[in-house]
């Protein structure tokens, strides 16, 4: 069974280290990134299958990033992490693509049980992708006998 492989971006050092080590101590494998574009890079790099992303970034902003990720890796999870202030962007990443979104300050037990919904629907699009792969290969019992038949 495959493990959720999970990356917060957030330019809030703090919040990075804090949530990071929480998820660490609950057994969960996560990678940070401070902005948008260190967040590509990484997943340039490495499989991730839930991003936590915060909407208000310097630089590229969460939105910006969120439609970078769903352009280049479409089967990411993308949760939105956004302040009261920013609530309209929450609903613009919903309408980007996004799985969900968390309000700051959230709790990790809020936290993990959104990444565990995103991760269950990456799997599920995951497997439905695996058996439209295997089907392809496979022959209906039609063409087994069609098959014979010539042989």
């Amino acid at each position: 069974m495959e493990k959720m492989k999970m990356m917060l971006v957030d330019d809030e050092e703090r919040f990075l280290s804090t949530t990071q080590k929480l998820l660490d101590k609950k057994g969960y494998d996560v990678v940070t990134a401070s902005s948008g574009a260190e967040a590509l890079e990484i997943l340039n790099s490495k499989i991730i299958h839930v991003v936590v992303l915060d909407v208000k970034m310097p630089g590229m902003d969460g939105i910006e990033t969120l439609k970078k990720i769903k352009t280049s890796f479409p089967l990411t999870e993308v949760i939105m992490l956004t302040g009261h202030a920013t609530v309209e962007s929450a609903v613009d990443g919903l309408k980007s693509g996004a799985t969900d979104y968390l309000m700051k300050p959230t709790s990790i037990d809020d936290l993990i049980e959104k990444a565990e919904e995103a991760f269950n629907k990456w799997k599920i699009l995951e497997e439905k992708i695996r058996m439209a792969q295997s089907k392809k290969f496979m022959k209906s019992p039609r063409e087994i006998l069609k098959d014979s038949a010539t042989d």
